[in-house]
């Protein structure tokens, strides 16, 4: 039987890698938690920032090694949570593979306000992303989401207890289905 694939998003700060890892620990079936970052830490020579105009071969890349990666796992029975910034402009890959493969797949952002993303943001181990331009930028790109703003969660008030448990219960239903 597969699995499916939960792609967890949102600005840096969200909450995403603390929430999939929580969610990915605690669920029911076999569980994968991808944490996209790791796939750009792999690149030793010739590494761009995702978040600059110069990156973009480099960007799809990694887009598609994680779509083959998380779909890999998912086909193979596993329920997949890959968190990273995957915006609507990087979708396609995951629907195509997901629609190919016959996977469910569900898209959750988690975003908080751009006050509480920037105190997180900033407050972070320096070898993340803290500078707040690229951040500011970020949370704008999941800003105004059209059609895709049904996936959002709101996480200013949430303590990370509370957004993984709304995950963990809403995530993997039709209101969140791709």
């Amino acid at each position: 039987m597969p699995g499916s694939l939960l792609i967890l998003t949102g600005p840096p700060g969200a909450g995403k890698s603390t929430v999939a890892r929580l969610v990915a620990a605690g669920a029911p079936r076999a569980a994968v938690h991808l944490h996209t970052d790791s796939f750009y830490a792999w690149i030793r020579t010739g590494f761009v920032p995702p978040y600059l105009p110069e990156a973009a071969r480099q960007n799809d890349v990694v887009l598609a090694v994680i779509t083959e990666a998380a779909c890999g796992y998912a086909r193979g029975g596993y329920d997949v949570v890959l968190d990273g910034v995957v915006g609507p402009w990087a979708l396609q890959p995951f629907r195509d593979v997901a629609q190919r493969d016959g996977l469910d797949l569900f898209y959750v952002v988690l975003r908080p306000s751009l006050e509480v993303t920037l105190a997180r943001g900033t407050a972070r181990d320096s070898a993340e992303l803290t500078d707040v331009g690229p951040l500011k930028g970020m949370h704008a790109a999941f800003e105004g989401l059209g059609e895709l703003e049904r996936h959002v969660m709101d996480t200013t008030a949430q303590t990370v207890e509370e957004t993984t448990d709304a995950v963990r219960s809403r995530a993997r239903s039709a209101a969140f289905a791709l």
